[in-house]
């Protein structure tokens, strides 16, 4: 008589839940909106970024394009290590750090003025603490 037996995978095996997912992309991205509402209509800071041709006011829509996109981006991430990667969101929330640390770059650079540099540090803090505290909580195993 023959027994096999199944020796576990190194890797781990799992998913990311659509709705814990898409909940914290949305709540990323309402986080970034009401950041830019209490800076920009609140408090009157003008949020303007340097371009070549100029300069560009950074509105309302550009502020939740950007927090999406870079939500979406996040949890791809995180759907793929969970299929490929032990330790998954460890390792996607070293990611996440990095890419926000290297993100602080363009609001250094770009900022026109000291009062539009700090709200655009602060937007990238807001969407990336959003996303480091609830994308890894979608994975399920």
């Amino acid at each position: 008589m023959t027994t096999s037996t199944s020796v576990p995978s190194s890797r781990a095996r799992g998913r990311v839940a659509v709705r814990p997912a898409a909940l914290a992309v949305a709540g990323a991205a309402g986080a970034a909106v009401l950041t830019w509402t209490v800076a920009v209509p609140l408090l009157g800071v003008d949020l303007r970024v340097a371009t070549e041709g100029g300069t560009r006011t950074v509105g309302v829509g550009s502020v939740l394009a950007a927090a999406a996109v870079a939500g979406l981006l996040g949890w791809a991430l995180l759907a793929l290590l969970v299929r490929s990667v032990a330790r998954a969101e460890t390792v996607w929330r070293v990611a996440a750090v990095v890419v926000l640390l290297l993100s602080l770059g363009g609001p250094v650079a770009m900022g026109v003025g000291t009062a539009s540099v700090v709200v655009l540090l602060a937007l990238h803090a807001v969407v990336a603490a959003v996303l480091v505290a609830l994308l890894p909580a979608a994975v399920r195993r």
